[in-house]
């Protein structure tokens, strides 16, 4: 579908609240136990407004990235699945009370920007995924949005993340040999 930037950027944000918001929700729920319903609004605000960010790199991707870069960005994708930056970042989103006592006292808009910030970094390679297989495949968003939220809110997540990284590399190599 071809669209220009500021179109491209409301779509992505609107696809970012249905696929990021499930896998936050236990941080937004928590914070809510004791903050107004301004603050929990803020705090969402700043989380939503890293993945609109987002867009821009997205939306460079989606105009230049040809389909032949397909393998290398499936690769880039799975092997970050078993690095420590792609583990470290999915614990910090994986565990909002220890995400919410670390960072204590912050205002309610910053604790959403990081926050996003760290999931942005657990799932920015999922993302150039679905940039390359166009973001508007209902299969590979709905595909993606699972991946996400069982990474973050499941006890298997470093699995699930492991496992979904071999899965990059096994479609990098189908789609190489083609």
């Amino acid at each position: 579908m071809v669209m220009g930037p500021a179109m491209f950027v409301a779509a992505w944000t609107v696809m970012m609240i249905a696929m990021m918001l499930p896998s936050v929700a236990p941080l937004v729920l928590l914070y809510r136990r004791g903050a107004s319903a301004t603050g929990t609004a803020l705090l969402v605000l700043g989380y939503l407004l890293v993945w609109a960010a987002a867009a821009l790199p997205a939306y460079i991707g989606s105009e230049f990235m040809p389909m032949a870069w397909a393998p290398y960005v499936l690769v880039v994708a799975g092997i970050y699945q078993f690095t420590p930056a792609k583990q470290t970042c999915l614990t910090k989103c994986r565990t909002p009370i220890d995400f919410m006592m670390s960072h204590w006292g912050r205002s309610a808009f910053r604790l959403g920007v990081e926050h996003g910030l760290w999931c942005l970094g657990c799932c920015w390679t999922l993302m150039a995924v679905l940039v390359l297989v166009g973001m508007m495949g209902m299969s590979w968003v709905v595909g993606l949005t699972i991946v996400v939220a069982l990474e973050k809110l499941t006890s298997r997540g470093v699995l699930l993340s492991r496992l979904t990284g071999a899965a990059l590399l096994g479609l990098a190599i189908i789609q190489g040999v083609r």
